[in-house]
């Protein structure tokens, strides 16, 4: 076999060849098994079904999802990061139980968050993207009378403010913050008429959203979840 000299070098592609076939796409990858396992504990846990303090049991889990207890592992860590689960040494995983004092912190950094962005939005939103916050509000006061559709419309008023609101890091950490206060029995919206409460707080707060008022607009926030925590604890 003749060998290659030093001198032998393969002829490098032109800069047209390299133009003329492009990178073939690749192909998406289908969402990983952990992170179905993911969401479907983490409903669960939403709806009680496992109950805060709970110990989890992986051997049933596994078996009642059909699958092996490697991805059901991975999906516990995943929860554990988002506060949803905890992990106890030698004894397992547990759901996590929240104290009054994690409501409390929650709280307050949901009230510095979204205070803020309630100014950003109030000071710089467009004709439309006011408008979407209207159409929201109205969803929210049609379902006053369903406690779940109303949890659920509250959270997509919220989470639209932040989106409005256009920074990222703090609609991401909101995000997290609220699937922990999730794990709270979310009841503090009917205890002591407090759902028509909230829901005066929110007109009051598209008044100033409305207004451009932005320091009204982050001082109303800010007071709406302090009645909520009152609320809730």
């Amino acid at each position: 076999m003749q060998n290659l000299r030093v001198t032998d070098k393969p002829a490098l592609p032109s800069a047209a060849a390299h133009a003329a076939v492009p990178d073939a796409p690749r192909p998406l990858a289908p969402r990983a098994l952990y992170q179905e396992v993911a969401e479907r504990l983490r409903q669960q846990i939403y709806s009680r079904a496992l109950e805060p303090g709970s110990w989890i049991d992986e051997m049933k889990l596994a078996q009642q999802f059909g699958i092996s207890r490697t991805p059901l592992r991975e999906a516990l860590k995943v929860l554990a990061v988002e506060g949803l689960v905890t992990m106890k040494l030698r004894r397992g995983a547990y759901v996590t139980e929240v104290s009054r004092d994690d409501v409390a912190q929650v709280y307050h950094l949901l009230a510095l968050l979204e205070s803020d962005a309630a100014a950003t939005v109030a000071a710089q939103a467009d004709a439309a993207q006011r408008e979407q916050l209207r159409q929201l509000h109205v969803r929210l006061e049609k379902q006053a009378r369903q406690r779940d559709n109303f949890f659920a419309a509250n959270e997509e008023f919220h989470t639209a403010l932040l989106d409005i609101a256009g920074n990222r890091w703090a609609r991401q950490i909101t995000a997290d913050l609220r699937k922990v206060m999730r794990l709270n029995r979310h009841h503090s919206l009917f205890k002591q008429g407090r759902l028509s409460d909230s829901l005066a707080e929110h007109r009051a707060l598209m008044a100033a959203i409305d207004a451009r008022d932005a320091e009204r607009a982050r001082a109303l926030m800010r007071a709406h979840f302090e009645h909520g925590l009152e609320a809730a604890a």
